[in-house]
């Protein structure tokens, strides 16, 4: 079956055809860890996810490569103020390697808790200096950059067209509009590849220009380079990205070997918070812990991600949430069902059904239409292990472990608590009601609110406990 993909390069949906046909290499920007990562992050790899999922689904072998940003990236995108890392190890009294390690960790952790895979091969920037000042080396060989006394600079005007993602005419754009003009640049759009340090600078390394630290955008061209060759078929990111961060890798890519370095280029839309945008000054940047901290399990929030296509926003509100946790478990539950039931279904009517979530993940891994599917396997009222096995092969790409109990159950309630739940629903089951209101009333008293629906037993941490 074909798979469609939305590529920015071309502004139109095209069918997918990997350079190799049995492998697809895929290029990711991946995290700054210089703080937290917000639930809008992580929307950005759940997308990444479902598009490793979706390519495994379709038989294909992944060489998928994502970069640590642990230097190189100033707070401004715009070649100034200084590093994130440096910023974030002033505050928090740490050095910038404590500040990467500490980030790094919780990163994986959050895509552990969302059943998010982990790329192939994980490069850190630090890692691979001397690969960058290779590049950069080469890209002044060319034509392509030039030195000032404080950084070296890729010249755009060597290019025969930037930027290429956002076809924006800069001759139309205000000098200094976008980026402060620095009078030794030959171009104000010309941005930095390599920044001469100042003596009290804590991350510099030797190089051809002194003590220097990379610019942030020839991590990933030097990186995506030496792992996946000059052309590789996918580079994934948020939408934030494409008008400096992926606009420059393409341009040093074409100043080292004049191609661009990836076929696809897919993003992910932003996250919105109650209709507006995620902000420190409005109290509504939440990470993932702040969803457990609530009593909900991180798969909810996978699922919810689910209810909008990943190029458009979508909206975040705790109403919102409350509603996909109790939709989570009506999924467990009707697998469970399917699990037990013991009724016969015709095989065509199983085709059926892998055929449209088939075709609904290859079409631009369009989500909603493939639990639209999903939704119609849980409530038929056939129920046969058959569909249990069918809804099994669809979490493949959804990732919402469907057969296991909820990361709360398992991993945080203790085993009084364990104990406690499973006296209250025998007691339930004997019809001792008064006895299992009696436990559900210590249950609470130990963290934990209970609720009994139709479809089974909600368990929820009470927040603040």
């Amino acid at each position: 079956m074909e798979i469609y993909f939305y590529n920015t390069l071309t502004k139109q949906k095209e069918i997918f055809n990997p350079i190799d046909k049995n492998e697809v290499k895929i290029y990711s920007c991946g995290p700054t860890v210089y703080k937290d990562a917000t639930i809008g992050n992580m929307r950005t790899n759940i997308f990444q996810d479902v598009l490793r999922r979706t390519l495994r689904y379709n038989g294909y072998k992944l060489k998928h490569v994502m970069n640590i940003t642990d230097v190189g990236h100033l707070v401004s995108d715009a070649d100034e103020g200084e590093d994130k890392m440096l910023k974030s190890a002033r505050e928090e009294n740490k050095t910038p390697l404590e500040i990467a390690e500490h980030y790094t960790k919780l990163f994986f952790k959050d895509l552990e808790l969302l059943n998010i895979e982990n790329p192939e091969i994980i490069c850190k920037a630090t890692e691979h200096i001397q690969e960058m000042i290779v590049f950069v080396k080469q890209l002044i060989d060319n034509g392509f950059a030039y030195e000032t006394s404080t950084a070296i600079y890729f010249d755009i005007s060597k290019l025969d067209k930037y930027p290429v993602l956002t076809n924006l005419e800069l001759d139309n754009q205000k000098a200094g509009a976008r980026i402060n003009v620095d009078k030794e640049k030959k171009n104000p759009y010309d941005f930095a590849l390599w920044i001469k340090a100042p003596e009290n600078h804590l991350m510099k390394w030797e190089s051809p220009w002194g003590l220097s630290y990379p610019g942030w955008h020839i991590e990933c061209s030097a990186m995506s380079r030496k792992y996946l060759g000059e052309q590789f078929d996918i580079h994934t990111g948020g939408i934030d990205l494409i008008p400096t961060h992926h606009e420059n890798e393409i341009a040093q890519s074409k100043g080292i070997c004049g191609k661009i370095p990836a076929n696809y280029w897919m993003h992910g839309e932003y996250l919105l918070i109650n209709g507006g945008k995620m902000s420190k000054s409005l109290g509504n940047v939440y990470l993932l812990r702040d969803l457990i901290d609530r009593g909900y399990d991180p798969i909810v929030y996978k699922l919810f991600s689910y209810s909008c296509h990943y190029r458009n926003k979508l909206n975040f509100t705790w109403e919102g949430i409350d509603s996909t946790s109790k939709s989570l478990e009506r999924l467990k539950q009707g697998y469970k069902l399917h699990l037990k039931g013991e009724d016969k279904i015709q095989q065509n009517i199983i085709k059926d059904y892998e055929e449209r979530f088939h075709k609904a993940i290859n079409d631009d891994l369009n989500m909603p239409l493939a639990m639209g599917v999903v939704w119609e396997v849980v409530r038929e009222e056939v129920k046969c292990p058959e569909l249990a096995e069918l809804l099994l092969k669809f979490d493949s790409v959804l990732g919402l472990k469907i057969n296991k109990a909820s990361n709360i159950m398992e991993d945080e309630i203790s085993e009084e608590v364990k104990n406690l739940i499973n006296a209250r629903i025998e007691a339930r089951k004997n019809k001792a009601w008064a006895k299992a209101d009696e436990l559900r009333a210590l249950i609470n008293s130990k963290g934990y609110e209970i609720k009994d629906t139709r479809d089974g037993m909600e368990i929820k941490k009470i927040k603040g406990n």
